[in-house]
């Protein structure tokens, strides 16, 4: 007879703290994004990354979740009737993965996994903002991140993790998601730039970070928060959780050392811009791929990741398309090298759910032939066309009814004023004399007939 359900304290622990470490992620972008902008827009970049906090949660909440991890329909979504935010979960029966022989599951209730669902959903949304920078109105990217989370995101969550036909027919591996966030969120970036066009100026006018120190901490925390999108997705504590750990790491770490190297050989000079952007490609190469390979294959991945996304990120300049901070050439071609790599190198000698729960094989380099590496093209594929499609034809009727693209003369000016009526620096320059004191705003001996003077009222949002 089936023991009485059981919270299992650590498992629920462990998936509190991994939730709360993938939420970082998304700041960490904004600051990783928000470097790498013009001074001038930094703060609409930051912008689409926190509100995709606010609109994105309420969301999954609302219906995301049941789409998502629902009990599948048709292979395309969830009963999205089975967990709609009209109701709660409560009962010492609302455990996570719960069956009539396993009343408790995994020991993690129900609302733990759909928190750390959620954070994944956040992200995944934040991420394509970076390929629209210094040029989208907030309003057209609320009405995008909208329609592309509902369309896109909660189905292929479905496909991929919820008992879709992704990983139930197609048995396509995905441990944290190269498929369901990097591919899918990289192709969509590029859909969105598409419609909206170049920057003004580019490719002719330099746009260079204007923060560099905001982007290697945006990438500090990007890295950080990491151990828990990746570990975290294994869900319990177990050896899987500490490979999929170590292999974060592992990979990471070359992945820095390959872009630096290439990026060396090609410019004559290593850069911190550079070494943030190497950790974040080997972040979303292993992301598929942590807990289904050996540490050995984890550093190759990362050597690799990092090396071919350096060389990536110059195909905007042959191609035409203007993705200001390069997702396509890290996020999605990074996704893609994560996922095929399991096709190479995926092995159940590492993990037995490869054959056990996914039905998957071993990778060409284990014996198991090329018919996993097929699935992971055919996976990749599935979601790069319909994430693509769906984005263009999002940002096209958006452009053509409320409008997706600001102003020439706000894209020129400040698109931070323009809106949301603020500027991240102050640099207006203190009149008259007094040096640091009057920068601090501080009186100076000589300051006293100026001082009796009322200031005029200063906006202080413009006022940064």
């Amino acid at each position: 007879m089936p023991e009485a359900p059981t919270i299992d304290s650590g498992n629920t622990v462990w998936l509190l703290v991994s939730t709360a470490l993938v939420l970082l992620m998304t700041p960490g972008l904004a600051l990783f994004y928000g470097g790498l902008n013009r001074s001038k827009g930094v703060l609409n970049m930051m912008m689409m990354s926190f509100s995709a906090i606010g609109l994105i949660s309420v969301l999954w909440w609302f219906y995301g979740f049941s789409v998502a991890f629902g009990s599948d329909v048709n292979g395309f979504w969830g009963d999205i009737s089975q967990y709609l935010g009209t109701k709660t979960f409560l009962a010492e029966t609302d455990l996570w993965g719960a069956t009539a022989e396993n009343p408790s599951g995994i020991g993690v209730p129900l609302y733990v996994f759909m928190a750390f669902q959620m954070v994944f959903a956040v992200i995944t949304v934040a991420l394509i903002s970076g390929a629209i920078s210094d040029r989208a109105k907030f309003a057209g990217w609320l009405l995008f991140a909208f329609g592309w989370a509902t369309l896109v995101y909660f189905p292929v969550a479905h496909w991929v993790w919820g008992g879709g036909f992704i990983g139930a027919d197609i048995h396509a591996l995905d441990f944290a998601g190269g498929t369901a966030v990097h591919i899918n969120a990289g192709a969509a970036a590029l859909g969105v730039a598409l419609v909206l066009g170049k920057r003004l100026g580019w490719p002719k006018e330099v746009m260079k970070p204007h923060n560099i120190p905001l982007v290697a901490l945006g990438a500090g925390l990007l890295w950080f928060g990491w151990f828990g999108f990746n570990a975290g997705s294994e869900l319990t504590v177990d050896s899987v959780a500490g490979l999929a750990f170590i292999n974060t790491q592992l990979a990471t770490a070359a992945a820095v050392l390959g872009w630096i190297v290439v990026e060396w050989i090609k410019g004559g000079k290593p850069t911190l811009v550079g070494a943030s952007s190497g950790a974040i490609a080997g972040l979303v190469a292993i992301t598929p791929a942590c807990g289904f390979i050996a540490p050995w294959a984890a550093v190759i991945l990362g050597l690799v990741a990092g090396a071919v996304c350096a060389l990536a990120v110059s195909l905007k300049y042959k191609l035409g398309y203007d993705d200001s901070l390069d997702v396509v050439g890290v996020h999605f071609v990074g996704g893609w090298i994560g996922s095929l790599w399991l096709g190479l190198f995926a092995t159940n000698s590492v993990n037995g759910a490869i054959t056990d729960v996914v039905g998957a094989s071993d990778g060409l380099f284990y014996g198991g032939g090329a018919t996993q590496l097929g699935r992971q093209a055919l996976a990749g594929l599935v979601v790069t066309v319909w994430s693509f499609g769906i984005a263009w034809l999002l940002a096209f009727a958006i452009e053509k009814t409320i409008g997706f693209r600001v102003s020439q003369e706000a894209e020129v000016d400040s698109i931070d004023l323009a809106e949301h009526a603020e500027s991240g620096y102050d640099l207006s320059t203190a009149s008259g004399g007094g040096g640091a004191f009057a920068m601090a705003g501080i009186g100076t001996p000589n300051s006293s007939t100026a001082a009796e003077e009322p200031a005029a009222p200063v906006s202080e949002k413009v006022a940064g």
